[in-house]
């Protein structure tokens, strides 16, 4: 049942407004004063709506306005008072309160101001709650030091508006990048809308950005809103931005400096507030250097650059993520979790991977899928994904000879990363010191003294 604390130092009104809305099925808390209220916010049950009245002796009902919204922001508050003026309603308002009623009260009135502000704020509470679902949904796993320096970038530029540019090799995550700058920002509850550049033909991306009026080329049987229409208030994602004509470079140029466009086949200027943030797996300066790119352009998106790592310079990650994507992929498919076997992790841990983060996750999805055991074991592996120069030929190197190289370069790494302290690998790559010195012996690694 909710809650409505009501604070009025007339004992009548308190009394009448316990009984009115006693009978629409709430529970009523009363206070005489401002200290009163305070202090009932710290009781069971704690209150889903204030009615505060203005006038009161003590503390008036503005200060207590004001204390309340520095303390519990989230608690909507609607302000009463019989000697009401417009600019006591102003300062109210500004103040944060919900409305602003004058006495005597309209019973209609206050009922319907209650319930719209009690159901504003259940919206207002599941929009806090998608937005951290969402930031789950879209969080970017890792542990490694390059991905925890990525993830504090992202804390400090999400809350600005500055545009963001940001590079990397395919499959690397720079979507996912994009996405928790825009949950991270104030225009986390306002559109995301992606655009791949590389995918709309070169004739249709200007309709595609900025919309079309009807019949303003053939195929054109309607008016159509563009992206950065669509994405008014929030954020524009405008993926592979190298791919971008230069005709249409110089469009997207326009709305960074003026903020305005024009539908294709129309007349009339739209103003938008959008935040721009491109990506790339291409050289921009390159680019630049070769005239595919505009330079006054490159200097308009990279205001915050960001750079997404490969995976093979944070392998420390892959056990992260090849756990999570198993977990994914198995709740999906309602099978039981499969368990990645140290020993093949070692080999995830140690391939090439040129696919990045989207080639791992494709392979885990192909594993949890294909494989029936309860343990994903290493000859579950893809011979080609072990497969690497080994002294031999790629045709004809064993599947063995190659996760024999793959582990030798593995342990030799963490060993450098741990100053070839042995007790301290073992902990790392999660096997008993005794397996990792028959290891040693094994691939004829010797150990610095």
């Amino acid at each position: 049942m909710r809650c409505i604390l009501v604070v009025d130092d007339e004992d009548s009104i308190r009394r009448s407004l316990a009984g009115i809305l006693a009978d629409e099925g709430f529970e009523v808390a009363l206070a005489e004063d401002g200290e009163r209220a305070l202090a009932c916010l710290g009781e069971d049950p704690s209150p889903d709506l204030v009615l505060l009245d203005v006038a009161m002796p003590g503390r008036d009902g503005l200060d207590v306005l004001e204390e309340l919204r520095s303390r519990y922001p989230a608690l909507p508050v609607v302000m009463m008072s019989g000697h009401g003026t417009i600019e006591t309603a102003v300062k109210a308002t500004r103040l944060g309160a919900y409305d602003f009623i004058e006495k005597p009260l309209s019973l209609e009135k206050l009922l319907l101001t209650i319930e719209h502000a009690l159901d504003r704020t259940q919206l207002e509470r599941e929009n806090r709650r998608l937005c951290v679902e969402a930031l789950r949904a879209h969080e970017i796993l890792g542990v490694s030091p390059v991905v925890e320096k990525l993830k504090e970038m992202i804390r400090v530029a999400g809350p600005t508006t500055g545009r963001v540019l940001i590079t990397g090799e395919n499959g690397t995550g720079k979507e996912l990048v994009a996405r928790q700058i825009h949950l991270q920002s104030k225009r986390a509850d306002k559109p995301f809308v992606e655009v791949n550049c590389a995918a709309i033909p070169e004739e249709l991306i200007e309709s595609e950005l900025f919309g079309h009026e009807k019949g303003a080329f053939t195929g054109a049987l309607a008016q159509k809103c563009g992206k950065f229409e669509l994405a008014d208030q929030g954020t524009i994602f405008l993926d592979e931005i190298a791919d971008m004509s230069l005709k249409t470079q110089a469009k997207i140029l326009r709305i960074l400096q003026e903020h305005k466009f024009e539908r294709v086949g129309g007349s009339q200027t739209f103003e938008v507030d959008v935040r721009v943030i491109a990506a790339t797996n291409k050289n921009l300066e390159r680019e630049i250097a070769e005239g595919r790119f505009r330079e006054d352009l490159y200097y308009r998106l990279n205001v915050i650059p960001f750079h997404v790592p490969p995976l093979r310079e944070r392998r420390e990650d892959i056990s992260v993520l090849a756990a999570a994507f198993a977990q994914e992929f198995c709740a999906e498919s309602g099978v039981k979790t499969k368990e990645i076997v140290p020993e093949a992790m070692t080999l995830l841990q140690a391939a090439p991977w040129p696919g990045n983060v989207r080639e791992l996750r494709n392979l885990i999805e192909r594993l949890v899928l294909m494989v029936p055991d309860a343990k994903i074991e290493p000859g579950a592996l893809p011979e080609n994904l072990l497969r690497r120069e080994t002294g031999e030929s790629k045709s004809t190197a064993s599947l063995e000879a190659a996760r024999r190289a793959f582990e030798r370069e593995f342990i030799q790494m963490r060993l450098q990363q741990n100053a070839w302290n042995i007790s301290k690998t073992a902990e790392v790559i999660g096997i008993a010191r005794e397996s990792l010195s028959r290891k040693l012996r094994q691939l004829k690694i010797e150990v610095p003294r």
